[in-house]
Protein backbone atom coordinates (compact mmCIF):
# COMPACT_ATOMS: atom_id res chain seq x y z
CA UNK A 1 0.00 0.00 0.00
CA UNK A 2 1.06 3.68 -1.09
CA UNK A 3 2.61 5.69 1.79
CA UNK A 4 1.67 9.40 0.18
CA UNK A 5 3.75 12.01 0.99
CA UNK A 6 0.99 14.55 0.46
CA UNK A 7 -3.07 14.47 0.28
CA UNK A 8 -4.68 16.91 -1.00
CA UNK A 9 -8.77 17.04 0.32
CA UNK A 10 -11.47 18.60 -1.45
CA UNK A 11 -14.40 19.99 -0.05
CA UNK A 12 -17.15 17.49 -1.08
CA UNK A 13 -20.01 18.69 0.46
CA UNK A 14 -23.22 20.30 -1.19
CA UNK A 15 -22.24 23.60 -1.29
CA UNK A 16 -19.25 23.03 -2.68
CA UNK A 17 -20.10 20.73 -5.25
CA UNK A 18 -22.16 23.04 -6.42
CA UNK A 19 -19.42 25.33 -7.38
CA UNK A 20 -17.64 22.58 -9.43
CA UNK A 21 -15.51 20.88 -6.41
CA UNK A 22 -16.11 17.57 -7.86
CA UNK A 23 -14.56 18.77 -11.22
CA UNK A 24 -12.38 19.60 -9.30
CA UNK A 25 -11.55 16.73 -7.36
CA UNK A 26 -11.17 14.68 -11.04
CA UNK A 27 -9.27 17.77 -12.36
CA UNK A 28 -6.39 17.54 -9.94
CA UNK A 29 -6.48 13.66 -9.82
CA UNK A 30 -5.69 13.99 -13.82
CA UNK A 31 -3.18 16.20 -13.06
CA UNK A 32 -1.46 14.07 -10.87
CA UNK A 33 -1.57 11.01 -13.05
CA UNK A 34 0.24 13.28 -15.71
CA UNK A 35 3.17 14.45 -13.38
CA UNK A 36 3.72 10.96 -12.86
CA UNK A 37 3.04 11.98 -8.75
CA UNK A 38 0.35 8.74 -8.12
CA UNK A 39 2.71 7.15 -5.73
CA UNK A 40 3.18 10.65 -3.42
CA UNK A 41 -0.12 12.24 -3.58
CA UNK A 42 -3.47 11.42 -3.04
CA UNK A 43 -6.39 13.29 -3.78
CA UNK A 44 -9.64 12.58 -1.33
CA UNK A 45 -13.18 13.92 -1.45
CA UNK A 46 -14.15 15.05 1.86
CA UNK A 47 -16.89 16.67 3.84
CA UNK A 48 -17.70 20.07 4.13
CA UNK A 49 -15.12 22.59 5.87
CA UNK A 50 -17.05 24.80 7.32
CA UNK A 51 -16.12 27.79 5.31
CA UNK A 52 -18.72 28.19 2.68
CA UNK A 53 -18.34 31.82 1.84
CA UNK A 54 -14.94 31.19 0.68
CA UNK A 55 -15.34 27.45 -1.14
CA UNK A 56 -14.43 25.04 -2.95
CA UNK A 57 -11.72 24.32 -0.34
CA UNK A 58 -8.81 22.28 -1.08
CA UNK A 59 -6.46 21.69 2.10
CA UNK A 60 -3.03 20.60 1.74
CA UNK A 61 -1.69 17.37 4.29
CA UNK A 62 0.99 17.59 5.89
CA UNK A 63 1.86 21.44 5.52
CA UNK A 64 -2.20 22.45 6.55
CA UNK A 65 -2.08 24.70 3.70
CA UNK A 66 -5.82 26.51 3.14
CA UNK A 67 -6.62 27.02 -0.30
CA UNK A 68 -9.75 28.84 -0.54
CA UNK A 69 -12.12 30.27 -3.69
CA UNK A 70 -10.04 27.20 -5.97
CA UNK A 71 -11.60 26.71 -9.59
CA UNK A 72 -11.48 23.47 -11.21
CA UNK A 73 -9.05 25.39 -13.97
CA UNK A 74 -6.87 25.96 -10.38
CA UNK A 75 -5.55 22.41 -10.75
CA UNK A 76 -2.92 22.26 -13.07
CA UNK A 77 -0.98 25.24 -10.41
CA UNK A 78 -1.92 23.25 -7.18
CA UNK A 79 -0.07 20.34 -8.73
CA UNK A 80 2.79 21.75 -10.44
CA UNK A 81 3.40 24.44 -7.93
CA UNK A 82 2.78 22.89 -4.51
CA UNK A 83 2.93 19.35 -5.17
CA UNK A 84 5.57 19.03 -7.50
CA UNK A 85 7.87 22.30 -6.39
CA UNK A 86 6.57 22.38 -3.29
CA UNK A 87 5.84 26.32 -3.46
CA UNK A 88 2.45 27.25 -2.48
CA UNK A 89 0.05 29.24 -5.10
CA UNK A 90 -0.61 33.03 -2.61
CA UNK A 91 -2.93 33.63 -5.13
CA UNK A 92 -5.50 30.55 -3.96
CA UNK A 93 -4.56 31.12 -0.05
CA UNK A 94 -7.09 33.41 2.26
CA UNK A 95 -6.31 36.88 2.38
CA UNK A 96 -7.39 38.52 5.99
CA UNK A 97 -9.80 41.09 5.34
CA UNK A 98 -8.35 43.20 7.70
CA UNK A 99 -4.72 43.11 8.11
CA UNK A 100 -4.93 42.53 4.35
CA UNK A 101 -2.43 39.77 4.36
CA UNK A 102 -2.23 35.70 2.96
CA UNK A 103 -3.01 33.10 5.68
CA UNK A 104 -1.67 30.22 4.79
CA UNK A 105 -3.38 27.75 7.43
CA UNK A 106 -7.00 27.43 9.30
CA UNK A 107 -5.43 27.43 12.63
CA UNK A 108 -4.59 31.43 11.92
CA UNK A 109 -8.14 32.28 10.63
CA UNK A 110 -10.83 34.94 12.53
CA UNK A 111 -13.01 32.16 11.48
CA UNK A 112 -11.31 28.92 13.07
CA UNK A 113 -9.93 30.54 15.99
CA UNK A 114 -12.67 30.31 18.59
CA UNK A 115 -14.07 27.02 17.54
CA UNK A 116 -13.82 23.40 18.73
CA UNK A 117 -14.81 20.73 16.51
CA UNK A 118 -16.70 17.84 18.23
CA UNK A 119 -19.48 17.02 16.29
CA UNK A 120 -17.87 18.13 13.13
CA UNK A 121 -14.49 16.75 13.68
CA UNK A 122 -14.22 14.39 10.90
CA UNK A 123 -15.83 16.76 8.89
CA UNK A 124 -12.91 18.23 5.94
CA UNK A 125 -10.42 15.63 7.26
CA UNK A 126 -11.94 12.61 6.15
CA UNK A 127 -13.08 10.52 2.89
CA UNK A 128 -16.80 10.21 4.04
CA UNK A 129 -17.10 6.97 1.48
CA UNK A 130 -14.39 5.06 2.85
CA UNK A 131 -14.97 3.30 6.69
CA UNK A 132 -11.13 2.46 6.96
CA UNK A 133 -10.47 6.58 7.01
CA UNK A 134 -13.20 6.80 10.25
CA UNK A 135 -11.78 3.77 11.49
CA UNK A 136 -8.26 5.12 11.78
CA UNK A 137 -10.21 8.39 13.60
CA UNK A 138 -11.33 6.42 16.30
CA UNK A 139 -13.96 5.44 14.76
CA UNK A 140 -16.13 2.74 16.66
CA UNK A 141 -13.72 2.51 18.88
CA UNK A 142 -16.76 3.97 21.21
CA UNK A 143 -19.06 1.20 20.01
CA UNK A 144 -16.16 -1.63 20.94
CA UNK A 145 -15.92 0.03 24.47
CA UNK A 146 -19.61 -0.11 24.71
CA UNK A 147 -20.50 -3.14 23.74
CA UNK A 148 -17.80 -5.42 25.34
CA UNK A 149 -16.94 -3.68 28.49
CA UNK A 150 -19.88 -2.28 29.83
CA UNK A 151 -23.39 -3.09 31.19
CA UNK A 152 -26.57 -0.63 28.87
CA UNK A 153 -26.81 1.15 32.29
CA UNK A 154 -23.21 1.89 32.86
CA UNK A 155 -23.24 3.53 29.25
CA UNK A 156 -26.09 5.16 30.08
CA UNK A 157 -24.84 7.05 33.02
CA UNK A 158 -21.86 7.87 31.07
CA UNK A 159 -23.89 9.54 28.80
CA UNK A 160 -26.26 11.44 31.59
CA UNK A 161 -22.72 12.47 33.60
CA UNK A 162 -21.60 14.12 30.10
CA UNK A 163 -24.64 16.88 30.33
CA UNK A 164 -24.96 16.22 26.81
CA UNK A 165 -28.28 17.96 26.01
CA UNK A 166 -30.19 17.27 22.69
CA UNK A 167 -29.33 19.17 20.01
CA UNK A 168 -32.66 19.30 17.95
CA UNK A 169 -34.38 21.98 19.33
CA UNK A 170 -35.76 20.80 22.72
CA UNK A 171 -32.34 20.61 24.88
CA UNK A 172 -34.12 17.87 26.44
CA UNK A 173 -30.57 15.95 28.74
CA UNK A 174 -30.15 12.76 25.91
CA UNK A 175 -29.10 10.42 29.04
CA UNK A 176 -32.15 10.61 30.73
CA UNK A 177 -33.95 9.92 27.52
CA UNK A 178 -32.60 7.18 27.07
CA UNK A 179 -32.74 5.77 30.48
CA UNK A 180 -36.61 6.32 30.09
CA UNK A 181 -36.55 4.22 27.08
CA UNK A 182 -34.65 1.43 28.67
CA UNK A 183 -37.17 1.35 31.33
CA UNK A 184 -39.76 0.63 29.22
CA UNK A 185 -40.69 -2.94 28.41
CA UNK A 186 -41.86 -3.76 24.11
CA UNK A 187 -41.28 -6.51 22.28
CA UNK A 188 -39.54 -4.43 20.00
CA UNK A 189 -37.77 -1.48 20.10
CA UNK A 190 -36.35 1.28 17.60
CA UNK A 191 -33.80 3.97 17.67
CA UNK A 192 -34.57 6.81 15.10
CA UNK A 193 -32.08 9.54 13.64
CA UNK A 194 -33.77 12.77 13.38
CA UNK A 195 -32.39 14.10 9.66
CA UNK A 196 -35.47 15.98 8.49
CA UNK A 197 -33.81 19.18 8.65
CA UNK A 198 -36.30 22.24 8.12
CA UNK A 199 -35.13 25.23 9.40
CA UNK A 200 -34.91 28.16 6.83
CA UNK A 201 -30.44 28.50 6.31
CA UNK A 202 -30.21 25.11 8.34
CA UNK A 203 -27.40 22.64 6.93
CA UNK A 204 -25.86 21.65 9.99
CA UNK A 205 -27.20 17.77 9.96
CA UNK A 206 -26.94 17.81 6.17
CA UNK A 207 -22.64 18.35 6.25
CA UNK A 208 -22.61 15.57 9.38
CA UNK A 209 -24.14 13.19 7.24
CA UNK A 210 -21.97 13.96 4.00
CA UNK A 211 -18.90 14.30 5.97
CA UNK A 212 -19.32 11.70 8.69
CA UNK A 213 -21.84 9.35 8.14
CA UNK A 214 -20.40 6.45 9.97
CA UNK A 215 -20.57 8.62 13.62
CA UNK A 216 -23.94 8.43 13.29
CA UNK A 217 -24.22 4.85 12.67
CA UNK A 218 -21.69 4.25 15.88
CA UNK A 219 -24.36 6.50 17.53
CA UNK A 220 -27.35 4.88 16.99
CA UNK A 221 -25.86 1.24 17.65
CA UNK A 222 -24.83 2.67 21.24
CA UNK A 223 -28.29 3.90 21.73
CA UNK A 224 -29.56 1.09 20.31
CA UNK A 225 -27.53 -1.44 22.66
CA UNK A 226 -28.39 1.12 26.02
CA UNK A 227 -31.74 0.63 25.43
CA UNK A 228 -32.52 -2.89 24.29
CA UNK A 229 -33.51 -1.72 20.51
CA UNK A 230 -32.39 -4.34 17.76
CA UNK A 231 -34.00 -1.84 14.63
CA UNK A 232 -32.50 1.48 13.89
CA UNK A 233 -34.45 3.83 11.42
CA UNK A 234 -32.86 7.47 10.06
CA UNK A 235 -35.33 9.83 9.05
CA UNK A 236 -34.12 11.94 6.62
CA UNK A 237 -34.80 14.47 4.06
CA UNK A 238 -35.57 13.62 0.32
CA UNK A 239 -34.10 16.51 -0.22
CA UNK A 240 -30.22 15.90 0.67
CA UNK A 241 -29.43 13.19 -1.99
CA UNK A 242 -25.79 13.37 -1.42
CA UNK A 243 -26.47 12.59 2.18
CA UNK A 244 -28.23 9.75 1.19
CA UNK A 245 -25.66 8.37 -0.96
CA UNK A 246 -23.13 8.86 1.80
CA UNK A 247 -25.32 7.22 3.70
CA UNK A 248 -26.38 4.08 2.21
CA UNK A 249 -22.43 3.46 1.51
CA UNK A 250 -21.81 3.95 4.94
CA UNK A 251 -24.26 1.45 6.17
CA UNK A 252 -23.24 -1.39 3.36
CA UNK A 253 -19.29 -0.60 4.93
CA UNK A 254 -20.75 -1.20 7.87
CA UNK A 255 -22.26 -4.37 7.58
CA UNK A 256 -19.39 -5.60 5.66
CA UNK A 257 -17.05 -4.81 8.40
CA UNK A 258 -19.66 -7.07 11.14
CA UNK A 259 -20.23 -3.18 12.46
CA UNK A 260 -23.87 -3.59 12.14
CA UNK A 261 -25.94 -6.66 11.64
CA UNK A 262 -26.03 -9.90 14.28
CA UNK A 263 -23.30 -10.38 16.75
CA UNK A 264 -21.52 -6.85 16.51
CA UNK A 265 -18.10 -7.32 17.17
CA UNK A 266 -18.63 -10.83 18.49
CA UNK A 267 -20.37 -9.32 21.14
CA UNK A 268 -23.71 -10.76 20.89
CA UNK A 269 -25.53 -7.72 20.26
CA UNK A 270 -27.61 -7.32 16.48
CA UNK A 271 -28.38 -4.03 15.63
CA UNK A 272 -29.35 -3.12 11.91
CA UNK A 273 -30.38 0.62 10.29
CA UNK A 274 -32.48 1.46 7.62
CA UNK A 275 -33.80 4.55 5.95
CA UNK A 276 -36.77 6.12 5.80
CA UNK A 277 -37.68 9.58 3.35
CA UNK A 278 -39.38 12.45 4.62
CA UNK A 279 -41.00 14.72 1.58
CA UNK A 280 -39.82 18.22 3.10
CA UNK A 281 -42.85 18.44 5.61
CA UNK A 282 -41.33 21.12 8.85
CA UNK A 283 -43.85 19.41 10.90
CA UNK A 284 -42.03 16.11 10.46
CA UNK A 285 -39.19 17.41 12.89
CA UNK A 286 -41.37 16.89 15.53
CA UNK A 287 -40.58 13.39 16.43
CA UNK A 288 -44.51 12.27 16.80
CA UNK A 289 -44.90 13.86 13.69
CA UNK A 290 -41.97 12.52 12.34
CA UNK A 291 -42.90 8.58 13.45
CA UNK A 292 -46.69 9.01 11.61
CA UNK A 293 -44.49 9.54 8.74
CA UNK A 294 -42.64 6.78 9.06
CA UNK A 295 -45.84 4.73 9.19
CA UNK A 296 -46.99 5.66 6.28
CA UNK A 297 -49.29 7.70 7.82
CA UNK A 298 -50.19 11.82 7.41
CA UNK A 299 -47.06 13.76 9.19
CA UNK A 300 -49.17 15.68 12.27
CA UNK A 301 -48.14 15.28 16.19
CA UNK A 302 -49.78 14.16 18.93
CA UNK A 303 -50.68 15.34 22.44
CA UNK A 304 -47.89 13.68 24.53
CA UNK A 305 -47.99 11.42 26.60
CA UNK A 306 -47.53 9.01 25.77
CA UNK A 307 -44.10 9.76 24.62
CA UNK A 308 -42.43 7.52 22.13
CA UNK A 309 -40.39 6.22 24.70
CA UNK A 310 -43.55 4.53 25.63
CA UNK A 311 -45.52 4.18 22.52
CA UNK A 312 -43.33 6.01 19.29
CA UNK A 313 -42.99 3.60 15.49
CA UNK A 314 -45.38 1.08 15.59
CA UNK A 315 -46.77 1.26 19.09
CA UNK A 316 -43.28 -0.05 20.13
CA UNK A 317 -40.68 1.94 22.81
CA UNK A 318 -38.78 4.47 20.71
CA UNK A 319 -35.77 6.64 21.19
CA UNK A 320 -35.34 10.06 18.78
CA UNK A 321 -32.29 12.04 18.77
CA UNK A 322 -30.91 14.64 16.04
CA UNK A 323 -27.85 13.94 13.85
CA UNK A 324 -25.93 16.31 16.27
CA UNK A 325 -26.88 14.54 19.11
CA UNK A 326 -25.78 11.54 17.87
CA UNK A 327 -22.44 12.80 16.41
CA UNK A 328 -21.17 13.73 19.87
CA UNK A 329 -21.86 9.98 21.28
CA UNK A 330 -18.24 8.49 20.11
CA UNK A 331 -16.69 11.29 21.46
CA UNK A 332 -18.15 11.36 24.94
CA UNK A 333 -17.19 7.47 25.16
CA UNK A 334 -13.37 8.13 23.82
CA UNK A 335 -12.16 11.25 26.07
CA UNK A 336 -14.66 10.58 29.07
CA UNK A 337 -18.00 12.75 30.14
CA UNK A 338 -15.60 14.69 32.15
CA UNK A 339 -13.73 16.12 29.53
CA UNK A 340 -17.04 16.66 27.53
CA UNK A 341 -18.80 18.33 30.66
CA UNK A 342 -15.48 21.01 31.14
CA UNK A 343 -16.80 22.66 28.34
CA UNK A 344 -19.56 24.82 27.64
CA UNK A 345 -21.59 26.32 30.63
CA UNK A 346 -22.95 24.96 33.99
CA UNK A 347 -26.54 23.53 32.38
CA UNK A 348 -25.45 24.12 28.65
CA UNK A 349 -22.43 21.24 28.28
CA UNK A 350 -20.84 20.37 25.14
CA UNK A 351 -20.27 22.68 21.83
CA UNK A 352 -23.31 23.63 19.67
CA UNK A 353 -23.28 23.52 15.34
CA UNK A 354 -24.78 26.57 13.97
CA UNK A 355 -25.40 27.18 10.38
CA UNK A 356 -24.62 31.01 10.12
CA UNK A 357 -26.04 33.03 7.19
CA UNK A 358 -27.28 36.10 6.11
CA UNK A 359 -25.52 39.92 6.02
CA UNK A 360 -22.43 37.89 7.52
CA UNK A 361 -18.64 38.37 5.66
CA UNK A 362 -17.84 35.16 6.58
CA UNK A 363 -21.09 32.53 5.89
CA UNK A 364 -20.37 28.92 7.03
CA UNK A 365 -20.99 26.37 9.15
CA UNK A 366 -19.31 26.44 12.87
CA UNK A 367 -19.43 24.96 15.93
CA UNK A 368 -18.49 26.65 19.01
CA UNK A 369 -18.69 26.18 22.55
CA UNK A 370 -21.60 27.02 24.61
CA UNK A 371 -21.02 30.29 26.38
CA UNK A 372 -19.40 31.74 23.81
CA UNK A 373 -21.69 35.15 22.85
CA UNK A 374 -23.22 36.34 19.98
CA UNK A 375 -20.89 39.54 19.81
CA UNK A 376 -17.86 36.72 19.12
CA UNK A 377 -19.54 34.97 16.87
CA UNK A 378 -20.66 37.76 14.16
CA UNK A 379 -17.68 39.39 14.53
CA UNK A 380 -14.58 37.39 15.15
CA UNK A 381 -16.11 34.54 13.65
CA UNK A 382 -18.52 35.60 11.08
CA UNK A 383 -16.18 38.53 10.28
CA UNK A 384 -18.64 41.53 11.08
CA UNK A 385 -21.56 42.73 8.12
CA UNK A 386 -21.14 42.54 5.12
CA UNK A 387 -20.68 45.98 3.23
CA UNK A 388 -19.79 47.61 6.50
CA UNK A 389 -23.07 48.24 6.95
CA UNK A 390 -24.80 48.25 10.72
CA UNK A 391 -25.81 45.30 12.64
CA UNK A 392 -28.99 45.37 13.64
CA UNK A 393 -30.42 41.65 14.86
CA UNK A 394 -29.83 38.20 14.60
CA UNK A 395 -32.29 35.70 14.32
CA UNK A 396 -31.21 32.40 16.16
CA UNK A 397 -33.38 29.00 16.39
CA UNK A 398 -35.04 29.48 12.73
CA UNK A 399 -38.41 30.00 12.18
CA UNK A 400 -39.63 29.16 15.88
CA UNK A 401 -36.81 31.96 17.33
CA UNK A 402 -36.69 35.21 18.08
CA UNK A 403 -34.96 38.46 16.79
CA UNK A 404 -31.93 39.94 19.00
CA UNK A 405 -30.27 43.22 19.12
CA UNK A 406 -27.09 44.61 20.11
CA UNK A 407 -27.79 45.32 23.54
CA UNK A 408 -28.07 40.88 23.22
CA UNK A 409 -24.55 40.72 21.48
CA UNK A 410 -22.64 40.00 24.84
CA UNK A 411 -25.08 37.54 25.76
CA UNK A 412 -23.73 33.92 26.23
CA UNK A 413 -25.31 31.81 23.87
CA UNK A 414 -26.92 28.29 25.53
CA UNK A 415 -30.48 26.48 26.21
CA UNK A 416 -31.19 29.26 28.90
CA UNK A 417 -29.82 32.55 28.01
CA UNK A 418 -31.11 32.32 24.56
CA UNK A 419 -34.87 31.75 25.97
CA UNK A 420 -34.57 34.62 29.05
CA UNK A 421 -33.50 36.97 25.54
CA UNK A 422 -36.41 36.25 23.91
CA UNK A 423 -35.04 33.54 21.78
CA UNK A 424 -34.08 29.89 21.41
CA UNK A 425 -31.47 27.33 20.46
CA UNK A 426 -33.87 25.53 18.42
CA UNK A 427 -31.71 23.12 16.14
CA UNK A 428 -29.31 25.87 15.23
CA UNK A 429 -30.21 28.19 12.39
CA UNK A 430 -28.42 31.74 12.74
CA UNK A 431 -29.98 34.79 10.64
CA UNK A 432 -27.93 37.89 10.86
CA UNK A 433 -29.92 41.11 9.41
CA UNK A 434 -28.29 44.69 8.97
CA UNK A 435 -30.05 48.33 8.78
CA UNK A 436 -31.50 47.31 5.45
CA UNK A 437 -33.48 44.48 6.77
CA UNK A 438 -37.41 45.60 8.27
CA UNK A 439 -37.85 43.86 11.30
CA UNK A 440 -41.77 43.85 10.62
CA UNK A 441 -41.20 42.13 7.44
CA UNK A 442 -39.30 39.72 8.82
CA UNK A 443 -41.51 39.12 11.33
CA UNK A 444 -44.13 38.38 8.52
CA UNK A 445 -41.35 36.40 6.52
CA UNK A 446 -41.09 33.58 8.76
CA UNK A 447 -45.42 33.64 9.98
CA UNK A 448 -45.57 33.17 6.17
CA UNK A 449 -43.13 29.97 6.48
CA UNK A 450 -45.14 28.51 10.06
CA UNK A 451 -48.30 29.45 8.09
CA UNK A 452 -47.11 27.19 4.98
CA UNK A 453 -45.79 24.11 6.98
CA UNK A 454 -48.09 24.26 9.97
CA UNK A 455 -50.11 20.35 9.62
CA UNK A 456 -53.28 22.31 10.13
CA UNK A 457 -54.46 19.73 12.94
CA UNK A 458 -54.80 22.20 16.20
CA UNK A 459 -56.94 25.27 15.55
CA UNK A 460 -54.22 27.69 16.96
CA UNK A 461 -51.91 27.41 14.92
CA UNK A 462 -53.85 26.52 11.88
CA UNK A 463 -55.78 29.63 12.35
CA UNK A 464 -54.04 32.07 14.55
CA UNK A 465 -51.06 31.67 12.60
CA UNK A 466 -53.25 32.59 9.88
CA UNK A 467 -54.54 36.00 11.74
CA UNK A 468 -51.10 36.74 12.48
CA UNK A 469 -49.81 36.58 9.14
CA UNK A 470 -52.94 38.96 7.83
CA UNK A 471 -52.38 41.50 10.47
CA UNK A 472 -48.60 41.69 9.99
CA UNK A 473 -49.43 41.77 6.18
CA UNK A 474 -51.87 44.94 6.48
CA UNK A 475 -49.58 46.70 8.67
CA UNK A 476 -46.58 46.29 5.68
CA UNK A 477 -49.32 47.73 3.39
CA UNK A 478 -49.68 51.04 5.12
CA UNK A 479 -53.51 49.79 6.26
CA UNK A 480 -52.14 49.36 10.30
CA UNK A 481 -54.31 50.56 13.16
CA UNK A 482 -52.31 50.80 16.81
CA UNK A 483 -55.04 48.11 18.18
CA UNK A 484 -53.47 45.90 15.37
CA UNK A 485 -50.24 45.84 17.97
CA UNK A 486 -52.42 44.86 21.37
CA UNK A 487 -54.45 41.97 18.76
CA UNK A 488 -50.51 40.88 17.70
CA UNK A 489 -49.28 40.29 21.14
CA UNK A 490 -52.41 38.72 22.92
CA UNK A 491 -53.14 36.18 19.40
CA UNK A 492 -49.18 35.52 19.74
CA UNK A 493 -49.69 34.08 23.44
CA UNK A 494 -52.93 32.26 23.12
CA UNK A 495 -51.34 30.51 20.37
CA UNK A 496 -47.74 29.69 22.47
CA UNK A 497 -50.39 28.32 25.21
CA UNK A 498 -52.70 26.20 23.33
CA UNK A 499 -51.17 25.05 20.47
CA UNK A 500 -50.57 21.35 20.52
CA UNK A 501 -47.02 20.59 19.27
CA UNK A 502 -43.84 22.86 19.63
CA UNK A 503 -44.09 24.45 15.67
CA UNK A 504 -47.28 25.77 16.98
CA UNK A 505 -46.17 27.18 20.42
CA UNK A 506 -42.85 28.89 19.18
CA UNK A 507 -44.45 30.04 16.12
CA UNK A 508 -45.25 33.41 17.35
CA UNK A 509 -41.45 34.50 18.91
CA UNK A 510 -40.54 36.31 15.76
CA UNK A 511 -43.54 38.27 16.24
CA UNK A 512 -43.35 38.82 19.85
CA UNK A 513 -39.54 39.51 19.98
CA UNK A 514 -40.39 42.12 17.25
CA UNK A 515 -42.70 43.91 18.89
CA UNK A 516 -40.28 44.45 22.21
CA UNK A 517 -36.68 45.02 20.44
CA UNK A 518 -38.29 47.08 17.51
CA UNK A 519 -41.56 48.77 18.72
CA UNK A 520 -40.60 51.92 16.77
CA UNK A 521 -40.34 49.98 13.43
CA UNK A 522 -43.77 48.96 14.03
CA UNK A 523 -45.35 52.40 15.32
CA UNK A 524 -43.72 53.84 12.12
CA UNK A 525 -45.16 51.65 9.78
CA UNK A 526 -48.66 52.62 11.57
CA UNK A 527 -48.58 55.88 11.86
CA UNK A 528 -46.60 57.24 10.09
CA UNK A 529 -46.59 55.23 6.86
CA UNK A 530 -42.77 54.58 7.10
CA UNK A 531 -40.60 51.55 6.51
CA UNK A 532 -37.67 52.88 7.93
CA UNK A 533 -35.63 50.17 5.83
CA UNK A 534 -37.04 50.89 2.57
CA UNK A 535 -38.43 47.09 2.24
CA UNK A 536 -42.26 47.46 2.39
CA UNK A 537 -43.26 48.58 -1.28
CA UNK A 538 -46.67 50.20 -0.37
CA UNK A 539 -44.65 52.25 1.94
CA UNK A 540 -42.17 53.62 -0.30
CA UNK A 541 -41.77 56.09 -3.28
CA UNK A 542 -39.17 56.81 -5.95
CA UNK A 543 -38.61 60.05 -6.92
CA UNK A 544 -36.02 62.22 -8.71
CA UNK A 545 -34.24 64.93 -7.35
CA UNK A 546 -34.13 67.60 -10.07
CA UNK A 547 -30.60 69.15 -9.31
CA UNK A 548 -28.86 65.62 -9.71
CA UNK A 549 -30.90 64.78 -12.54
CA UNK A 550 -28.60 65.30 -15.89
CA UNK A 551 -31.04 63.77 -18.27
CA UNK A 552 -28.98 60.54 -18.82
CA UNK A 553 -32.06 58.67 -19.76
CA UNK A 554 -30.64 55.86 -18.22
CA UNK A 555 -33.87 55.41 -15.69
CA UNK A 556 -35.87 55.51 -18.28
CA UNK A 557 -34.14 53.02 -20.56
CA UNK A 558 -33.63 50.64 -17.64
CA UNK A 559 -37.91 50.89 -16.05
CA UNK A 560 -39.59 47.66 -16.97
CA UNK A 561 -43.17 49.58 -17.04
CA UNK A 562 -42.04 52.61 -18.46
CA UNK A 563 -43.23 54.90 -15.93
CA UNK A 564 -40.42 57.58 -16.30
CA UNK A 565 -40.69 60.66 -18.97
CA UNK A 566 -38.54 62.73 -20.32
CA UNK A 567 -36.23 64.03 -22.62
CA UNK A 568 -32.23 63.48 -23.13
CA UNK A 569 -30.36 66.61 -21.00
CA UNK A 570 -34.04 67.55 -19.39
CA UNK A 571 -34.92 66.55 -15.68
CA UNK A 572 -36.84 62.62 -15.72
CA UNK A 573 -40.06 62.10 -13.58
CA UNK A 574 -41.58 59.00 -12.68
CA UNK A 575 -45.19 58.41 -12.75
CA UNK A 576 -46.43 56.80 -9.61
CA UNK A 577 -49.44 55.31 -11.14
CA UNK A 578 -47.57 53.17 -13.03
CA UNK A 579 -44.41 52.76 -10.78
CA UNK A 580 -44.07 48.75 -9.43
CA UNK A 581 -41.26 49.87 -6.98
CA UNK A 582 -38.59 47.96 -8.49
CA UNK A 583 -35.16 49.60 -7.83
CA UNK A 584 -34.29 49.43 -11.23
CA UNK A 585 -34.09 53.23 -11.69
CA UNK A 586 -32.04 53.69 -8.60
CA UNK A 587 -29.36 51.01 -9.15
CA UNK A 588 -29.15 52.34 -13.08
CA UNK A 589 -28.63 56.13 -11.86
CA UNK A 590 -24.88 56.96 -11.94
CA UNK A 591 -25.28 60.30 -10.52
CA UNK A 592 -27.41 59.74 -7.14
CA UNK A 593 -30.25 61.52 -8.60
CA UNK A 594 -32.82 59.02 -7.84
CA UNK A 595 -34.36 58.54 -3.93
CA UNK A 596 -36.97 56.45 -1.49
CA UNK A 597 -39.06 59.04 0.29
Amino acid sequence: MAKFKTHMLVCGGTGCRASASDVLYENLKKEVKEKGLENDVQVVTTGCFGFCEQGPIVKMIPDNTFYVGVQPKDAADIVAEHALKGRKVDRLLYKDPVKKEHVPDSKHMGFYKKQIRIALRNCGLIDPENVNEYLAADGYEALGKVLLEMTPEEAIQIVIDSGLRGRGGGGFPTGVKWKIAQGVKGAQKYVVCNADEGDPGAFMDRSILEGDPHTVLEAMAINGYCIGATKGLIYIRAEYPLAIHRLKVAIAQAREYGLLGEDILGSGYNFDIELRYGAGAFVCGEETALIHSMEGHRGEPTFKPPFPAESGYLGMPTNVNNVETYANIPVIFNKGAKWFASIGTEKSKGTKVFALAGKINNVGLIEVPMGITLREVIFEIGGGIKGGKKFKAVQTGGPSGGCLTEKHLDTPIDYDNLIASGSMMGSGGMIVMDEDDCMVSVAKFYLDFTVEESCGKCSPCRIGNKRLYEILEKITKGHGAMDDLDKLRNLSNVIKDTSLCGLGQTSPNPVLSTLDNFYDEYLAHITEGKCFASQCKDLIKYEIIPENCVGCTACARNCPVNCISGERKQIHLIDQSLCIKCGACMEKCKFNAVTII
